[in-house]
């Protein structure tokens, strides 16, 4: 079996006006490296689905997710906070995104690849259950852990995000008292930054580590080895969900931490050993954020490499 790669052309069309951070150059950059470095011939390549508002919903309340329905442009832009806007492509390119985490724990459960990177944007993490924030409009890795545990039948499911930034999104949905006994959440983020939030866990089932500017992968790995593992141990996941983002890259401007491609693979290879003892191998990533774009390029490979077992 090997790694499934999901994508959608979809995702290069969303775009937020000239000079925007997260533009499509990103998506291609990703797309670019694999396909350079030969990895797109070792990958099972699909191509993501439209997630409909039914699935959404299970982690947005109803009216945002309407409002962003009703609201999307045919033509220019429609801004939807200050950093996140959206084009006449946006809509779909959103929808393909939530969509690519379905199909991926469709893939997974069923068998047919041990697990899945997901090659989306918009990124989702930051997204609330009633808001769009950060270059986010629907919550992903939310959508497709919630779909696990309510259509597929999971028990319990972790959510890894190492993001440069706080998964502040991530957290407002499964921190409510419905989620805390089926999810857990464990992250590392660099502090204070964008979003301002994870300094305090809001309930048992988020570890934040919180991280200084300049940290590096040392400091990442001890964070993940006395914090995350133990909890996650104890708490037995039945499949791994991952935010990946590679802004916290030491060659990315718009964070401020250390991490290189190694230590990305390092991350990765854990949470692949703890897959092997608790999940039967099942992750599902997804990405997040990453501005630097050669340095977003080989971060994803060093990530999907490990994840096919290379």
């Amino acid at each position: 079996m090997t790694t499934a790669y999901i994508t959608h052309p979809d995702c290069l069309r969303h775009e937020m006006g000239a000079g925007h951070p997260e533009c499509p150059a990103r998506l291609g950059a990703v797309n670019e490296q694999m396909r350079s470095c030969g990895m797109l011939d070792e990958l099972r390549c699909l191509e993501a689905p439209l997630a409909d508002t039914a699935d959404i919903k299970r982690v947005h309340h109803s009216g945002y997710v309407d409002l962003i329905f009703e609201n999307a442009p045919t033509e220019g832009y429609v801004q939807l906070d200050p950093d996140t806007a959206m084009n006449p492509y946006s809509l779909s390119a959103a929808r393909r995104a939530a969509g690519a985490g379905l199909l991926a724990v469709d893939e997974v459960m069923a068998g047919r690849s041990p697990n899945a990177f997901c090659a989306v944007r918009p990124c989702g993490h930051h997204a609330t259950q009633a808001r769009s924030m950060g270059f986010c409009i629907f919550n992903n890795i939310g959508v497709a852990a919630a779909y696990a545990l309510e259509k597929i039948g999971l028990e319990r499911v972790a959510i890894i995000d190492f993001d440069v930034h706080h998964g502040n999104g991530t957290e407002d949905m499964f921190s409510q008292p419905q989620w805390r006994d089926r999810v857990l959440m464990a992250s590392f983020f660099q502090h204070p930054f964008y979003p301002y939030s994870g300094a305090v866990n809001p309930a048992s089932n988020m570890i934040n580590i919180p991280l200084a500017e300049g940290s590096g992968g040392d400091v990442v790995k001890e964070a993940v080895a006395t914090k995350w593992l133990p909890a996650l141990e104890n708490f037995k996941p039945q499949m791994i969900f991952i935010s990946a983002g590679f802004d916290a890259h030491r060659d990315d401007l718009l964070g401020g931490m250390a991490l290189i491609e190694a230590d990305y693979a390092w991350i990765t290879r854990e949470m692949m050993t703890l897959a092997a003892e608790h999940s039967q191998n099942r992750i599902v990533s997804m990405l997040e954020g990453g501005y630097n774009l050669a340095a977003l390029g080989r971060s994803a490979v060093a990530h999907v490499r490990t994840l096919s077992g290379g």
